[in-house]
């Protein structure tokens, strides 16, 4: 049994080759336009973007030692998956996200937060940079605290 890629590029490596190119495209789009504090890593066995713990100490609400998930890229069997939590249950970046992609001329198939691609063909590079580069470190945080369970924002107090 192979070990689990301990870094992005080990991720990439295992993956096969158009999968390798179409990866390394939205991860190029996504490194130009991550928030400042976002930090790129393995998380949940994906690439993974975060809010380290040494901006928001009490981490993910699910895993404290986990830090606060942002996004997360994956190759998985019929797609490439991008986990956009910054949207995860904001109807106004959904509704904008909707947008975007129609104006772009590409079909959206999207989960609560994930979004779903075939091949790079169908990757809106440019809508997913600017998806990337709506919303500050601070501006996510404040909304995940909002958004937080009940017995979630007992914890961090």
């Amino acid at each position: 049994m192979a070990s689990a890629p301990q870094t992005v590029e080990q991720y990439i490596a295992s993956l096969p080759a158009e999968r390798q190119t179409a990866i390394r495209e939205i991860r190029k789009t996504i490194l130009k336009n991550l928030p400042k504090g976002v930090e790129e890593g393995i998380q949940y066995g994906m690439i993974g973007y975060f809010v380290p713990h040494k901006i928001y100490p009490d981490g993910y609400h699910c895993d404290p030692k986990q830090p606060l998930p942002f996004a997360s890229l994956a190759s998985q069997k019929s797609a490439i998956s991008l986990y956009a939590f910054m949207i995860y249950g904001d109807s106004e970046s959904e509704a904008w996200l909707k947008a975007e992609f129609k104006a772009a001329g590409k079909k959206l198939d999207m989960g609560k937060s994930c979004i779903r691609f075939k091949s790079l063909d169908d990757v809106p590079l440019n809508v997913i940079g600017k998806l990337f580069s709506r919303m500050t470190v601070k501006q996510y945080i404040e909304k995940y605290e909002a958004s937080k369970p009940a017995s979630a924002k007992k914890k961090s107090k």
